[in-house]
């Protein structure tokens, strides 16, 4: 449980984009006794850097803004099933279920308990002692700890005629002159509560402490003594088919009591169970070997607070990047909202995509170099005070591991986001200049195209994946910002059907178009994210388990899934260093006629040797061309970058050996970044620049360089046109 995760003033709202005249839930925490002032403000600039452009708002005005009354929220991390029962319990029930336990040294952990607001139910848990049955103030433990990773069927019987408890465990597979079976035995303490829920993987739906770390598959419950070992149980009072429904989450019941199931915190479904034999790797063509679900104790799907208040947008409201601007005295928050045109308008020739699903997959991160350095900077430059390393208590990133040591494959803007802040800084290095990523770093671009006084409309990803390729039709030219990194299979589409339509393309990052994700469909904001073979990746999904439950689909790069980002915009992820950057050299295909116009007014060879981020417009990760990939024939290689350090090296993908590659080109070669352009069949062109912080230079001399220059002149040519 977290209590507002020790931040005093702290909002999220239900989306993260709407359209003039729509309606967002904000939802708030503030641990003051009088009221907060909420207010709506225009995103210009979101860098703290004072040698940069300063985070600089605009008020708007907006129906909502006034004082709302201060009140405490809480979030509940965990996840577990809950099930309500359709009748009573006969005199004698067994209960039962298959457990993987990850963590069983961490104490009593729930595997199906049904309790009442008076006490009165039953426990079957394991802990420290193996599984243990409770009921009342009695309990009874095997004495036999658990093995982690390992299956086990765990069991109790409770007894009211005789007025005893059984608990009993025996390990699947166990080696030879292993004592695999331990049972115990103990008075029954108390009495059932017939009428209460059944809870899966927790013992306390508001307790994480009782929340189960592991797999959990086929929890029963069935009348009398069956013998379950011997397979002879006949048909169970209530039982659950975690292989059943895999996109949902609501597990079909069966039985005469036995009521759907609710997935609470959305724990990983599509998992390998007891039975899987590694002969098949998609769970759609074997389900009955995929009857696990793992449970974490700090799963996240939605933090549940409470709606404070209602923010209608303004109906004339331009499209832009604003915020629900939150204040009490010091304490500040401010909540990032894309807003889009009007359905079926278009206000600007430009469209900026903003990745709000790569913002999502980063949401509170909690890096492994935060360290003292990230709050001497916060306190220096009054940026953002609050790093998800220190305030891990809204759920991490799937960057991040769960408590059991498992990546966390699913994650939601249902919940407050620490690093979706104006003014938040990833890095506290001094060398990295501000130090910016994501939604920060991307607000470099917005505040060019306001010093350029360039016209631009936003959408995000999200519209983009539900109204593809129709919604960026009409727009002469779209760009992206620094880190488009994460897709579903609608949004590639999207931006492949535009570019072939005659649209002009702008790519202006790094290590975009990387990985596949799916989209919950019952929950607005749940994303997945397997990571499967290839790839660099924070963490590995297990074999068999490289399959999106939400959707079916395989999950992983989009280079495994045979779309590398060469194929969309001529270049796609080659290198992965430290937050630094160089710079680019022109080369030769800069001086043609038919692409000069794009350096027209830059005379240096040069280019972008100096950003706001990492110091140079080439750095921390970079984008080549690639034949094989599908780099277009026609590409023109404008620039290259060069004269990276040393801890600038090839991810996984671009090796076959430890000494090949698989370019079959020494990796020195392959360590750079190129600026490309290329024209499209159907009249559409796509320009990309391969690095993440190439928007980082924008801003340097008051956006007069030669960076800013190019870009000046591909978005006045491509909107021109």
């Amino acid at each position: 449980m977290s209590r507002s995760a020790g931040i005093p003033l702290i909002g999220y709202t239900d989306r993260l984009s709407a359209r003039p005249g729509e309606a967002l839930q904000v939802k708030v925490s503030s641990t003051a006794d009088t009221p907060y002032r909420a207010e709506l403000v225009r995103i210009i600039s979101g860098d703290p850097n004072p040698e940069g452009p300063g985070v600089v708002t605009v008020p708007v005005a907006a129906g909502f803004a006034g004082d709302y009354p201060s009140r405490l929220q809480v979030t509940t991390l965990g996840s577990h099933m809950r099930a309500d029962i359709a009748g009573t319990w006969p005199a004698v029930v067994t209960v039962s279920a298959l457990v993987w336990p990850t963590t069983p040294e961490k104490g009593r952990q729930g595997i199906i308990s049904q309790t009442d607001a008076g006490g009165a139910g039953f426990t079957l848990a394991i802990g420290g002692d193996g599984a243990e049955i409770s009921c009342g103030g009695a309990r009874a433990a095997v004495g036999a700890p658990m093995r982690p990773r390992a299956w086990y069927r765990v069991w109790a019987v409770l007894d009211r005629d005789a007025g005893t408890m059984q608990v009993g465990q025996v390990r699947l597979a166990a080696a030879e002159g292993e004592a695999a079976r331990h049972q115990a035995e103990a008075p029954l303490g108390g009495s059932f509560a017939d009428a209460a829920p059944l809870l899966v993987a927790a013992i306390d739906a508001g307790d994480p402490a009782g929340h189960f770390n592991g797999k959990i598959e086929a929890p029963e419950v069935h009348a009398g003594r069956p013998d379950l070992d011997a397979g002879q149980t006949g048909d169970p009072l209530a039982s659950w088919d975690f292989s059943r429904d895999m996109h949902s989450l609501r597990v079909p019941g069966s039985g005469p009591l036995g009521g759907d199931g609710e997935l609470v915190g959305a724990p990983a479904r599509a998992m390998t169970g007891h039975n899987w034999d590694a002969g098949e790797m998609c769970w759609r063509h074997a389900p009955d070997q995929y009857g696990a679900i793992h449970f974490h104790d700090d799963d996240i799907a939605d933090a549940g607070w409470e709606t404070d208040f209602t923010a209608v947008l303004p109906d004339d409201l331009a499209s832009g990047v604003y915020a629900i601007r939150l204040t009490h005295g010091a304490h500040w928050d401010m909540l990032p909202v894309v807003v889009c045109p009007p359905k079926g308008a278009r206000t600007a020739d430009l469209c900026v995509v903003v990745p709000t699903f790569t913002y999502v997959i980063y949401a509170n991160q909690a890096r492994i170099d935060f360290g003292p350095e990230w709050r001497q900077r916060a306190d220096a430059w009054n940026a953002y005070p609050h790093n998800p390393a220190e305030h891990p208590g809204f759920g991490l990133s799937t960057y991040n591991d769960h408590s059991d040591g498992s990546g966390i494959c699913h994650t939601t803007w249902h919940r407050p986001i620490l690093n979706l802040r104006p003014g938040y800084h990833a890095f506290g290095d001094p060398a990295t200049g501000s130090g910016l990523r994501h939604f920060p770093a991307d607000t470099h671009l917005l505040a060019w195209l306001d010093a350029k006084e360039i016209a631009f409309d936003v959408v995000s990803d999200w519209e983009v994946h539900h109204e593809g390729a129709a919604l960026l039709a009409p727009y002469k030219a779209v760009a992206t910002c620094s880190h488009p990194e994460y897709h579903t299979t609608e949004t590639l589409d999207a931006f492949l059907a535009y570019r072939d339509a005659g649209g002009r393309l702008i790519y202006l990052g790094g290590n975009g178009f990387y990985w596949r994700v799916a989209l919950h469909a019952e929950l607005d904001g749940l994303i997945e994210i397997r990571r499967a073979e290839g790839g660099l990746r924070a963490w590995a999904s297990e074999p068999g388990e490289y399959y999106h439950a939400f959707d079916g689909d395989y999950g992983g790069t989009w280079r495994r899934n045979a779309r590398p980002p060469q194929q969309l915009v001529g270049v796609g992820f080659t290198v992965q260093g430290g937050f630094e950057g160089t710079h680019y050299r022109r080369q030769r295909a800069s001086y043609d006629p038919e692409t000069a116009w794009i350096f027209a007014g830059v005379d240096d060879e040069v280019i972008g040797d100096f950003g706001l981020c990492g110091g140079g417009a080439a750095g921390y990760e970079l984008d080549r061309t690639d034949a094989r990939l599908g780099t277009p024939a026609n590409v023109k290689v404008l620039a290259t970058s060069e004269d990276h350090p040393d801890h600038f090296v090839l991810p996984p993908e671009e090796w076959l050996t430890h000494v090949m590659t698989w370019a079959k080109e020494p990796p020195e070669k392959l360590i750079r970044a190129d600026m490309v352009y290329f024209d499209c069949p159907g009249g559409g062109a796509v320009f990309s620049v391969g690095s993440i912080t190439f928007c980082g230079a924008l801003p340097v001399n008051g956006f007069d360089n030669n960076v800013s220059r190019i870009l000046e002149n591909v978005v006045r040519r491509f909107t021109a046109e």
